[in-house]
């Protein structure tokens, strides 16, 4: 039985739909329950039984490798590659990983793409079936947005189309793809640009269904999102949170007695939490972060070295090195790295300093 060892993250991609946090920092290292979210994908491929990943990058960043590194956390190989010629699609990104791949099956992951629960069933049907192409489906409210299967009338997979105006189905192809030894790199030879100018993965597919390759195709178990926009985000971080066992919330900062903590709360190492504060999990707070007179509710996460006074925060992400001060309520929120929420001495005065594609309701 052919074994899959291989496996091909995205890492690259300027994700406009989360600007203003993607202008500093890239997406896949937004953190989901304070963890970079290609973490995730990482971590997935391992438990699966995957011995080499490869990870694609924007040309000349090197922040996810920086992050990443070697892979020697996780034991296994990680090496990083540029998509030649800028961005030309997702299945453009793959051809530009062929040398690594040679001719053995690989899986190729959208590291956006958060999945609760194993992806050893997938490889299992991929390997025991002896198909060419392994497809994981999902049900999804806004299946214009994805890769969309066709079915025919006895209920057979006979076409992908990418982002129909008109899905022929509610399901979406999720971003995990299986493929056997050569099959992709001879199918992306036969394919074109699309209207938009990109090699799409769905064209893979569609030539696969039309030229009698073996598809098999399975509906993903558990959750799974893709984090295409800010709230998908808050969402997988309330979900992540649930799915940590209890034994991952340690509280290892320190609280002042009098202070009200209840439920799973993980308080990380040099932070301190005074007797005004309540805080009601899941919830994650970072390393070296000063909590004072506040009230932290619920599905929010606080990244190391945040300092939070008066403010009320509910089902939120918080990156590094915040800073509120105020009588604030906050709640479905992301807040990037070093911004700064304080009270303005005059009244019924408000000052901001906002980069692009900033939103602020209040």
């Amino acid at each position: 039985m052919r074994k899959l060892k291989k496996a091909i993250l995205t890492g690259g991609g300027r994700a406009t739909r989360l600007r203003p946090l993607t202008h500093t920092i890239n997406k896949h290292l937004l953190p989901l329950a304070n963890k970079p979210m290609i973490f995730y994908a990482i971590e997935k491929a391992v438990e699966a039984g995957v011995e080499e990943i490869f990870i694609n990058t924007n040309p000349g960043e090197d922040q996810i490798k920086k992050v990443v590194g070697d892979g020697g956390h996780w034991g296994v190989s990680i090496t990083y590659f540029e998509q030649e010629g800028g961005p030309q699609g997702i299945a453009h990104v793959v051809k530009c990983a062929q040398k690594f791949i040679g001719d053995e099956p690989f899986m190729f992951y959208l590291s956006d793409n958060i999945v609760l629960g194993s992806l050893r069933p997938l490889f299992a049907n991929f390997e025991k079936n002896n198909v060419d192409c392994q497809l994981a489906f999902a049900k999804v409210p806004d299946p214009q947005r994805f890769g969309v299967p066709v079915f025919g009338p006895a209920g057979q997979l006979i076409d992908v189309v990418e982002k129909p105006a008109a899905p022929a189905s509610d399901f979406a192809v999720t971003g995990i793809y299986l493929f056997g030894p050569k099959v992709f790199f001879d199918a992306f030879t036969r394919i074109k640009k699309s209207a938009r100018g990109e090699y799409e993965i769905a064209s893979i597919f569609s030539y696969f269904l039309k030229n009698n390759y073996k598809v098999g195709y399975s509906e993903v178990t558990g959750w799974w999102k893709d984090t295409g926009k800010p709230e998908d985000l808050i969402m997988a971080n309330r979900l992540l949170l649930d799915e940590m066992s209890v034994e991952e919330f340690k509280i290892e900062g320190q609280a002042d007695q009098g202070s009200f903590i209840t439920g799973k709360v993980q308080v990380g190492m040099g932070t301190t939490i005074d007797k005004s504060c309540r805080i009601e999990g899941p919830v994650i707070i970072g390393e070296n972060c000063t909590l004072e007179s506040c009230q932290i509710l619920p599905y929010t996460t606080i990244g190391a070295g945040s300092i939070i006074k008066r403010a009320r925060i509910s089902n939120s992400i918080f990156l590094n090195s915040g800073q509120i001060d105020c009588d604030l309520t906050i709640d479905a929120s992301m807040v990037g790295a070093n911004v700064s929420i304080i009270k303005n001495g005059g009244e019924g005065i408000h000052r901001v300093i906002l980069g692009d594609n900033t939103l602020i309701q209040i």
